[in-house]
């Protein structure tokens, strides 16, 4: 496949793709953000940076010699690193870069600096920040939390919405599921294996119906780190996220709601009824609203219910941010 410039100096200084030496390690958002800026200065595009030598990249940036070389070693492996894009193209699997023009546009307006530089996606990329609704929460669930899983899917499936969840077992497949069979469409932010969950949803991929996207490398293993790294990246595409259960002070679920709350990038309800988890009582404390079991009205009018509640709730203008 054919990638352009900018993209292609993004994926070569801030992906893992093509690497054959360890020692060699991409540029973190921590280091790319700097490099960003020195650019703009200079009036340089990423790039640009592709005809560039070590020195004089060491001179225009004010750069270490150490960087500077680093830099260059990076942007060196193109040959190496477009086999592995053609690859990955073969399995349905695509590059998505901050200097691509249908990058999410609410990772940069949400987001700013810490909008992933690179992402990885296989399906309908327009899915992506489309209206619709964020499903979180633990991987086990009583009888409560698996009939709201179930019914926000079914939900947003009748409603048009896209259902956005991690795509991980528990609250995420069952939200995602009843999405996709009430003719619906979902999208998965992965934390990781975007290669292996490419293979488990090939229909729902090739209707259209589903996009699974991640920050990390295709073939990334599961991690702790990488799983909370990704769980804003959920929140924010959606317009409203609904948290189903979370521990209290503890795990994902509960890291990913109070960061949400904490930058009011979109309302967030909890899952309230008798029986809640010690950390949906928590979160409501903290200002997230509560989401009632049983919902009474039709599952067609949760969008608009949606939206009455969250009439109050703060929210911070949004400005976009580049490459």
């Amino acid at each position: 496949m054919n990638l352009a410039p900018d993209s292609l100096a993004l994926l070569l200084l801030c992906s893992q793709l093509g690497m054959e030496d360890d020692s060699l390690k991409p540029l973190t958002l921590r280091e790319w953000n700097p490099l960003v800026r020195r650019m703009q200065a200079n009036n340089l595009h990423p790039s640009d940076l592709l005809e560039i030598s070590a020195t004089d990249l060491q001179t225009r940036l004010d750069l270490t010699a150490e960087d500077a070389k680093r830099i260059s070693t990076l942007l060196s492996r193109t040959g190496r690193l477009q086999r592995v894009v053609e690859h990955y193209a073969t399995l349905g699997i695509f590059p998505l870069t901050r200097a691509d023009t249908d990058y999410p546009e609410r990772y940069r307006a949400r987001l700013k600096d810490s909008a992933p530089a690179v992402l990885f996606y296989a399906g309908e990329k327009a899915l992506l920040g489309q209206p619709g609704i964020a499903v979180v929460g633990s991987r086990h669930l009583d009888d409560a939390g698996q009939e709201c899983a179930k019914f926000v899917g079914n939900a947003c499936g009748l409603s048009g919405q896209v259902l956005y969840s991690g795509g991980a077992k528990g609250v995420d497949i069952l939200s995602m599921d009843s999405a996709l069979e009430a003719r619906g469409t979902a999208v998965g932010v992965l934390a990781d294996s975007l290669e292996r969950a490419v293979r488990g949803h090939k229909d729902a991929l090739q209707r259209g119906d589903l996009c699974l996207v991640t920050p990390y490398s295709p073939n990334t293993g599961f991690s702790v780190g990488a799983a909370m790294g990704r769980n804003r990246l959920i929140y924010c595409l959606a317009d409203y996220a609904i948290v189903v259960a979370s521990d209290a002070e503890i795990g994902g679920t509960w890291a990913g709601a109070t960061e949400a709350l904490k930058h009011s990038w979109i309302p967030v309800f909890v899952l309230e009824h008798d029986q809640m988890p010690e950390g949906n009582k928590l979160l409501l404390q903290k200002g997230a609203l509560p989401f009632p079991h049983p919902f009474k009205e039709p599952p067609v009018n949760l969008p608009g219910w949606l939206k009455e509640k969250a009439s109050t709730f703060p929210s911070r203008p949004e400005q976009p941010n580049l490459f």
